[in-house]
């Protein structure tokens, strides 16, 4: 089972623009990924940022692995690549670090929003707990030179782009899911009738049904006139 819903969200994940993904060594069970940062406000903007997700075997009833091939220096990174971040911790709820279980993994989690959390905590990095703890006090302390760090990661991560990748940007990408929006509804349209005919079709064929019947009940009145 774990094998045919990861091929359904490797195939639909193929078409994301902030994502690009493959397998790795042909595994279904390893992914190698590449999160690009489309948004223009973020730090991160302009990244090509390589990854490896590793899948158990009983997914998605237990979560992904996820590293960073390049590690980033965030308050939230390892220095190794490993993210701290809840989604990742196994299912159920922690009374040692007070994290509940609606934050954590469960199997109605899927990798996009996996994807989607580590791309967001870019930029919202949790400096209380940190996996990082001197990305977290320069963060808090020296701002701009963090920043400065950040800044080399991008355009370090942007060396490992494939030769042949398009980079996409934002307004693109959103020109393109605007284009598959219409195109659905227009489908959504066309398809509307799956039985072909229309309304107006309908009500002549009723018509003609109840026409027949009266002509059908006038016979059997003239019939029973006509008997002695």
């Amino acid at each position: 089972m774990s094998e045919r819903i990861l091929m359904n969200e490797f195939r639909a994940l193929s078409r994301e623009k902030w994502l690009n993904v493959e397998l790795h060594r042909e595994n279904i069970y390893q992914w190698d990924v590449a999160l690009i940062v489309l948004n223009k406000d973020s730090l991160y903007h302009g990244g090509y940022f390589k990854a490896r997700m590793t899948f158990p075997q009983n997914y998605p009833y237990s979560p992904p692995e996820f590293r960073f091939l390049l590690p980033l220096y965030h308050p939230n990174i390892y220095t190794d690549g490993r993210v701290c971040i809840s989604i990742l911790h196994p299912p159920g709820e922690d009374e040692m670090s007070g994290e509940l279980a609606a934050e954590r993994w469960s199997p109605a989690q899927r990798v996009e929003s996996v994807l989607i959390s580590i791309l967001s905590l870019l930029d919202d990095a949790e400096v209380s707990s940190p996996a990082n703890v001197d990305a977290a006090v320069m963060l808090r302390q020296d701002p701009d030179e963090y920043r400065v760090r950040v800044k080399a990661n991008v355009e370090a991560s942007k060396a490992m782009t494939p030769p042949d990748f398009k980079m996409p940007d934002q307004e693109t990408t959103r020109v393109e899911l605007d284009k598959d929006d219409a195109d659905f509804w227009a489908d959504s349209e066309v398809d509307s009738d799956p039985f072909g005919g229309s309304d107006s079709e309908g009500d002549s064929d009723m018509d003609q049904l109840t026409a027949s019947e009266d002509d059908a009940d006038e016979d059997d009145e003239d019939e029973d006139e006509k008997s002695p």
